[in-house]
């Protein structure tokens, strides 16, 4: 990569935050900027779904510039510079990677990831596992939280030992929230449903399917077919605000017969 280019960025980070800058960006500090940083994530995987290059090569600067506006941030404040960021991400890469920087052997993924942890156990001083559990994020997605947590304590052999039993499991947590419905009990409602919601992310595991992805994907899928319904009721001269629910639901069966992109 070619050094200027990037020196350019700092150096246009830098200006705008001088007094001669942005007022904006001058008003900026991390925690303003954190809700930015999201959205950049959010609209840079939206763009890899759709296998847009030229748009995921636009993204991805967007997400390069909330790296840099929270880099010279710090080096205002005396904290921490882009070099730092750049060299502790490069010390790291080597040092989890000691089956190509080192002499550790690893010739699957599995191992390399069995090694990954280790070592980030270490690194971070974790005592024990309920300590690993802990550096889950609490701000993730809650799904994505979830699935992290059940694959670290799954590393010690806290999981369940077919798929079968985690089918039995879901139905089971089924059950209890519509018992809890049944009393009409608004926390045991709350409480069992996350329990549903829970034992759904372990099957996603057991299916190796990301949860966070899937529901994204059916979210998205949702809204194209209820776009087709929308648009087949104007042109049988309804207006859906005014459709009953079994005329939608014909529709809706319609929609759901329409050929979808991959992604459908």
């Amino acid at each position: 990569m070619d050094k200027g280019k990037l020196e350019r960025l700092i150096n246009i980070m830098e200006i705008l935050r001088s007094e001669e800058g942005c007022p904006w960006d001058r008003e900026q500090t991390h925690q303003s900027l954190k809700k930015y940083l999201i959205e950049e994530t959010y609209e840079y995987l939206e763009v890899v779904d759709l296998e847009d290059k030229k748009r995921m090569c636009e993204e991805l600067g967007d997400v390069l510039l909330q790296v840099v506006f929270h880099a010279q941030i710090a080096k205002e404040n005396g904290d921490f510079s882009i070099e730092d960021v750049i060299n502790g991400v490069c010390d790291k890469m080597i040092h989890r990677h000691p089956h190509v920087f080192g002499d550790v052997s690893a010739e699957t993924s599995s191992e390399v990831l069995k090694n990954w942890e280790e070592i980030k156990k270490k690194e971070k001083g974790s005592k024990n596992q309920t300590s690993v559990l802990q550096d889950v994020p609490a701000n993730l997605p809650a799904l994505m939280r979830s699935f992290k947590v059940q694959q670290k304590a799954a590393q010690v052999g806290f999981d369940w030992d077919n798929i079968d039993d985690v089918f039995a499991k879901v139905r089971e947590e089924i059950n209890e929230l519509e018992a809890e419905y049944k009393k009409s009990d608004k926390a045991g409602i709350e409480d069992e449903l996350g329990d549903v919601l829970f034992s759904i992310v372990n099957l996603s595991r057991f299916l190796k399917v990301h949860p966070e992805l899937s529901l994204s994907q059916s979210t998205n899928k949702f809204i194209r077919r209820f776009e087709i319904v929308e648009k087949r009721a104007s042109e049988i001269g309804k207006n859906i605000n005014e459709m009953s629910l079994s005329e939608m639901d014909e529709l809706w069966e319609e929609a759901k017969m329409h050929k979808y992109d991959k992604n459908g």
